[in-house]
């Protein structure tokens, strides 16, 4: 080692065995291979880290501004209060169609059902009354014309099924005279036996056989005239 070589504080190591001996890099670097670069100054490094500029505070509004925005602000709560009080708005006449709509209707059904009540005594009335007046007719009919229980006891025996057997038919003492005058030939086309039974009211005959019987008292005959008109009013009542 060479005293220079000491002093540096280097170690001469020789290269290794079979190496190139190190040679200066003398290629040309183009333009184009470069990129962006800029010319070195002095203090240019010390710039580097430089914080940038802070940006200036921002103007407060003037009075103008203020107007303005204090008007849209305005407009804006105008215009969503408008909205809000359409929406509220709205939905009350929904609720209060749909309450005066049940209300109606109670009112209607109410009603109806009234009207219904009405119609049913008017019609109770009107047969009732129809009722009376035809068993008063009835009555003065029978009291004028007893000749008609001939007719009754006529449409009685001929009721009466043809294998019967054994018929009689009985009617009221006083009305004995008037059946046995007028439905002779019935009588004796059927062989039926004419009997007087006081239990039955003048005008009614009661006939009997051995396959059954054919009720056509008055009471019973009225009955079923008085059921067909909707009423339950009884013969004996004045």
């Amino acid at each position: 080692m060479s005293s220079s070589s000491r002093q540096a504080g280097f170690l001469n190591v020789p290269s290794p065995p079979g190496s190139k001996a190190a040679t200066p890099y003398t290629r040309f670097i183009p333009r184009e291979e470069l990129g962006d670069f800029a010319a070195w100054r002095p203090g240019s490094l010390n710039d580097c880290g430089a914080a940038a500029p802070a940006a200036p505070p921002a103007a407060e509004p003037g009075a103008d501004e203020w107007r303005a925005q204090v008007a849209a602000a305005r407009q804006a709560g105008y215009q969503d209060g408008y909205r809000d009080g359409l929406v509220a708005l709205e939905s009350f006449k929904q609720s209060f169609a749909a309450q005066a709509t049940g209300q109606i209707g109670a009112l209607l059904t109410g009603f109806d059902a009234q009207l219904a009540q009405l119609d049913a005594a008017m019609a109770d009335a009107v047969a009732r009354t129809a009722v009376q007046l035809a068993r008063q007719v009835l009555r003065a009919e029978l009291r004028v014309a007893p000749a008609l229980v001939a007719q009754v006891a006529t449409e009685a025996v001929n009721a009466v099924l043809l294998s019967a057997r054994h018929i009689t038919v009985q009617v009221h003492p006083q009305d004995l005279p008037l059946v046995a005058e007028g439905a002779e030939e019935a009588l004796q086309a059927r062989g039926a036996r004419l009997l007087a039974n006081p239990g039955i009211e003048r005008g009614g005959v009661f006939v009997e056989s051995d396959v059954g019987a054919i009720d056509a008292r008055i009471a019973s005959r009225w009955a079923q005239a008085a059921a067909a008109l909707g009423s339950a009013e009884p013969w004996g009542e004045p």
